[in-house]
C-alpha cells in the first residue's frame, strides 16, 4: 500500500524508510509524510524522539497502534491528498494523529474527518508527541533500549542518550559484550555533533553521552578530522567533548558523560568540566581495586594510581561528582582482597556507588577460572560493601544542607516535584524532592533550589 500516492510534483520528499525490529512488546507508531522535504525533516525529528521514548516506528499501518500524518497543505491537490491519506489511515487503523502544514487549519481536517485524535500545526513537536503519549503511553525498557539497533534513544522529551560509538576493543573476562556488539566503531564527529544539534533545537535539556567505552572513543579512526562550522574536529573524546560542550551551554542544557574507562588523558576532560562545558560528573567503571583482581578480570586500567587520579581530578575541579560500578565475589576474591576494596573506598570516597555480585554469563572467559566464591559469601560481601557505600553517600548529601543546587525537574504529581541535581544521571542515581511551591513547575524545567533536607541517596529542598 502507498501512504505516497504517486505524483508528480517536482517538491515531493522520498516516502520514509523503517527497517528496525521492534522487540516483544514494544509499542508501535506509524507514520506516514506528506510534502517537501523540509516536511519529511520534521517527521525525522518526531520518529527521533519518538525512538527516543521507546516506541518502534512502522513505516506503514502494519502492527502500528497508532498513526501520525505529518500532511502538506501546498495546493488545493496537496491538500486533497492529504485528506486522502488521513482517511486512509482512519479507515486501517483508527487512531490518527494530524500534524504538518495543513494542520494549520484544524477545522478543516475536522470537518472531514471528526474521528482523528488530534490536530497540530507543522513543527509542533511537543504538541504531536503529547497526543501519541494519550494515544499509546511509552514503554521504555532500559536494559534492552540503552544498547539498542542503531538510531534508537531511550528518553523522556528533556533528555537523550547519544551513542558516540559501538562495540568495544577490551576483553575483560566477565564481559561479552565485544562478543555481542563487535569492536569498537566510533562514529564521525560531525555526526555526532549534528545529532547534538538538533537534539538542542528539538528542546533536549540535556544530553548524555555514552557508548561501551566512551574514554576511547576515536581510536578506531586514527583520530581523523570531519569538516565543522568552517573548521575541522578531531574524532577525540577531549576535542568532541569540547565541541558539543559549547553547543550545549550555549543552549543552556546539560552534558554527561557515562562509562569513561581511567585513561590518562581523562585528566585533560576534567578543566572542560570546571569551564563549564559539560557537567562536573564522571561515571566510571572501575569494577575493583586491587590489582590482583583486576588482573584475574583482564581490566584496561591498573589501579595502583587511581586514588592519585581522584586526587588530581578533585584539585583541577572541586565540585566533580564519582559514579562507579563493583563487582563482588568475583572467581578467587579472596576476603583479604575485598577488605583491600572497602579500604580503597574509605579513601577514594566515590559519590554514586553500584556493586553488583559476580555470575556467570554464558560465553564469559571467567566462568572458567578457579576458586568461585560461594553464594553466602558473595552476598555477605555485597551487604557490607553497600553499608560502606551507603555511609559515604549520606555523609556527602548531608553536607549539601542549606547549599543552593540547580536541578532539572523530570516528573510532576499531586505530592511534589521529583529533581535531578547536576551530581546525579537519571534512573542510576538520587533525586531531589520539592513537595512546596511546585505547581508551576513543569518537567524539563531547571530551577535553582535550596537543600534542607537529606537521605542516604536523596535531598529535599525547596525553591529560592
Amino acid at each position: 500500500m502507498s501512504q505516497n500516492p504517486p505524483n508528480l510534483r517536482p517538491d515531493l520528499a522520498p516516502r520514509i524508510r523503517v527497517d528496525e525490529p521492534a522487540r516483544p512488546g514494544q509499542p508501535k507508531i506509524g507514520m506516514v509524510s506528506l510534502g517537501c522535504p523540509k516536511a519529511l525533516v520534521d517527521s525525522e525529528r518526531i520518529l527521533t524522539r519518538l525512538r527516543a521514548e521507546g516506541y518502534a516506528i512502522s513505516p506503514d499501518y502494519t502492527g502500528a497502534e497508532a498513526v501520525i500524518v505529518n500532511t502538506c497543505g501546498f495546493l488545493d491537490s496537496a491538500k486533497a491528498e492529504s485528506l486522502e491519506a488521513i482517511g486512509e489511515a482512519l479507515k486501517e487503523n483508527g487512531k490518527v494523529i494530524v500534524t504538518g502544514c495543513l494542520g494549520a487549519e484544524p477545522d478543516y481536517i475536522t470537518g472531514v474527518h471528526p474521528k482523528v485524535l488530534a490536530v497540530t500545526g507543522p513543527q509542533q513537536f511537543e504538541q504531536v508527541l503529547d497526543a501519541v503519549h494519550g494515544a499509546v503511553p511509552p514503554s521504555p525498557d532500559p536494559f534492552i533500549d540503552l544498547m539498542p539497533a542503531q538510531g534508537v534513544k531511550l528518553t523522556p522529551r528533556h533528555y537523550s542518550y547519544l551513542k558516540i560509538s559501538e562495540g568495544c576493543n577490551h576483553k575483560c573476562k566477565f564481559c561479552i559484550i565485544p562478543d555481542m556488539r563487535g569492536r569498537l566503531a566510533s562514529r564521525p564527529a560531525h555526526a555526532i555533533l549534528r545529532e547534538t544539534e538538533k537534539l538542542l533545537e528539538a528542546g533536549v535539556r540535556e544530553i548524555l553521552m555514552i557508548s561501551q567505552d566512551t574514554s576511547a572513543y576515536g581510536l578506531d579512526r586514527k583520530h581523523d578530522l570531519s569538516p565543522w562550522k568552517g573548521g575541522e574536529v578531531r574524532a577525540h573524546i577531549t576535542d568532541l567533548t569540547r565541541e558539543m560542550g559549547k553547543m550545549v551551554k550555549d543552549a543552556d542544557a546539560w552534558l554527561r558523560l557515562h562509562y569513561v574507562y581511567p585513561y590518562p588523558h581523562v585528566r585533560d576532560l576534567i578543566p572542560l568540566m570546571a569551564e563549564g562545558l559539560a557537567l562536573p560528573y564522571l561515571d566510571i567503571p572501575f569494577q575493583h581495586a586491587h590489582p590482583d583482581v583486576l588482573k584475574r578480570m583482564a581490566r584496561p586500567a591498573a589501579s595502583a594510581k587511581t586514588l592519585d587520579e581522584i586526587a588530581a581530578w578533585r584539585a583541577d575541579c572541586p565540585e566533580i561528582v564519582l559514579r562507579s560500578t563493583f563487582i563482588v565475589g568475583y572467581p578467587g576474591e579472596t576476603e583479604e582482597e575485598f577488605q583491600y576494596l572497602l579500604d580503597w573506598m574509605d579513601e577514594a570516597k566515590l559519590d554514586r556507588v553500584g556493586c553488583f555480585q559476580y555470575e556467570n554469563v554464558d560465553g564469559a572467559r571467567s566462568n572458567d577460572l578457579p576458586d568461585h566464591v560461594d553464594a553466602e559469601v558473595k552476598q555477605d560481601r555485597w551487604n557490607r560493601f553497600m553499608e560502606k557505600a551507603q555511609e559515604i553517600s549520606e555523609a556527602k548529601l548531608q553536607a549539601k544542607v542549606g547549599t543552593l543546587q540547580q536541578v532539572i525537574v523530570d516528573e510532576i504529581d499531586e505530592e511534589g516535584a521529583t529533581c535531578r541535581t547536576r551530581a546525579d544521571a537519571p534512573e542510576i542515581d538520587g533525586n531531589l524532592f520539592i513537595d512546596e511551591g511546585f505547581e508551576a513547575l513543569s518537567v524539563g524545567d531547571m530551577v535553582t533550589v535550596e537543600v534542607d533536607e537529606a537521605s542516604d541517596y536523596d535531598l529535599w529542598g525547596r525553591l529560592v
